[in-house]
């Protein structure tokens, strides 16, 4: 018959963690205290487990006992955090578990499992956005897009969703995130709840949410928020009327700095302000009349060649053609410049338009003053395009045609040819036609 162990006090237990090993302490058979030494293996749920030196050792509650024939350990939990009463109650539950035809350590392990694999099936809001930026930041051309997508959402959209399980997220949640600021911040909150959408997109093809997206706008949030252009026209970038060009080009050539010239290149090839910032010698090869943006450098993500005219060509001269590896338009103080310091040349020129703003001078012109097709002036500016002309595109038949646009652009920013009102065909404009 098997020695029945004493039933010990709490005290008595207390005292037990001063002595490594395994101690029975009684009131339920198979009930041990495992006092875990500071410097050598143990014994801790059934399993041994290399406790560091000066790690100052520990006990926990162990129960052996039986299951099918089979002797095995189950652990209870530390001491003291479970103590020796409850350390008891939980035995007998093991026990009249394994009685009743159970197996509560496979019950265990089973429940862990499922808790893992819920805990592996969810994400939180904030856990969300952060796999969805990696993913997108490829996409974008520039780490300051990311840093601005990442800022507002962890402005506006973080303190309601952040913790939250995208799988809970409902079309509630986003009106709370939504509705304070769409009055009187419209289109930053326009760019959230597209983000919004984005993200939530992201976690149903991944398998973190099922059902339709709550932030997509028709169907959802246009039943209960104000369409945008309700309470605020689009936003336009203020341009110069391209009557006026020819007068401001001929101050701006005048106008002295690195600012003014990166401004009259930007005018020249059409080019972003982004674009002539970053622009490197490398990038340019003066003898074919070219200048290359790596995809990298490019909204669109996809490599760009601008044809140089005269015009632009002379502007290069006149940088001074520094260091030949390095930047075409530096800062004063070395590196590139702001996109500031080229708005600040308009400033002080007293011009009320924005740089980007050129970028639809041009167009208009094109559109008003030229026959030049619609592509041809969609591709010079790299705005996207069609599947069908993005082929032609990348066979390199529209470089020449783009190089006869950019040459009457600059004809026109000179003088040379005066507005026509689209009447008159230039020589260059014949040739696309013909």
């Amino acid at each position: 018959m098997p020695r029945v162990a004493k039933e010990l006090s709490a005290v008595a237990v207390r005292n037990l963690t001063r002595r490594p090993g395994l101690h029975a302490v009684g009131g339920v058979a198979g009930l041990c205290l495992n006092v875990l030494p500071k410097d050598r293996a143990v014994v801790r749920d059934g399993q041994r487990v290399k406790v560091p030196k000066g790690s100052g050792g520990g006990a926990t509650w162990i129960l052996r006992t039986h299951i099918d024939g089979k002797r095995v350990q189950i652990g209870l939990g530390g001491f003291p955090t479970v103590t020796l009463s409850q350390a008891r109650d939980s035995a007998r539950e093991m026990l009249a578990a394994i009685r009743a035809g159970r197996d509560p350590v496979a019950e265990r392990n089973a429940a862990r499992a499922a808790a893992r694999a819920a805990r592996a099936a969810t994400i939180t809001f904030d856990g969300a956005v952060q796999q969805w930026l990696t993913v997108k930041k490829q996409e974008w051309s520039s780490e300051k897009k990311a840093k601005q997508i990442e800022s507002a959402l962890a402005r506006y959209a973080s303190p309601e969703l952040g913790r939250m399980n995208v799988q809970d997220i409902e079309l509630a949640h986003i009106v709370r995130v939504l509705e304070p600021h769409w009055q009187n911040k419209t289109e930053t909150m326009t760019g959230v709840r597209a983000r919004i959408e984005a993200v939530l997109d992201w976690s149903t093809v991944h398998g973190y949410r099922k059902g339709d997206n709550p932030a997509r706008w028709k169907g959802f949030l246009d039943k209960v928020l104000p369409a945008p252009a309700k309470i605020k026209t689009a936003k336009h970038f203020d341009s110069m009327p391209y009557a006026e060009i020819p007068e401001f080009m001929a101050a701006l050539k005048d106008r002295a700095g690195m600012g003014a010239r990166a401004l009259e290149f930007a005018i020249l090839t059409g080019a972003r302000s982004k674009e002539i910032r970053g622009a490197t010698w490398a990038e340019i090869d003066v003898g074919k009349r070219v200048w290359t943006i790596p995809a990298a450098r490019m909204k669109m993500r996809r490599e760009h060649r601008v044809p140089l005219t005269d015009a632009a060509l002379d502007v290069l001269e006149r940088t001074g053609r520094g260091e030949m590896d390095g930047l075409v338009f530096p800062a004063p103080r070395g590196g590139q410049l702001s996109d500031m310091s080229i708005s600040a040349v308009l400033k002080r020129m007293e011009v009320p338009v924005t740089v980007h703003g050129f970028r639809s001078t041009f167009r208009t012109w094109a559109a008003e003053e030229t026959q030049y097709p619609r592509e041809v002036c969609e591709v010079s500016l790299a705005h996207a395009i069609g599947s069908a002309l993005e082929a032609a595109y990348n066979r390199g038949d529209l470089f020449q045609k783009r190089r006869n646009l950019l040459n009457d652009w600059a004809d026109y920013c000179s003088g040379k040819a005066p507005a026509t009102g689209g009447n008159v065909v230039s020589i260059n404009q014949k040739a696309v036609m013909g």
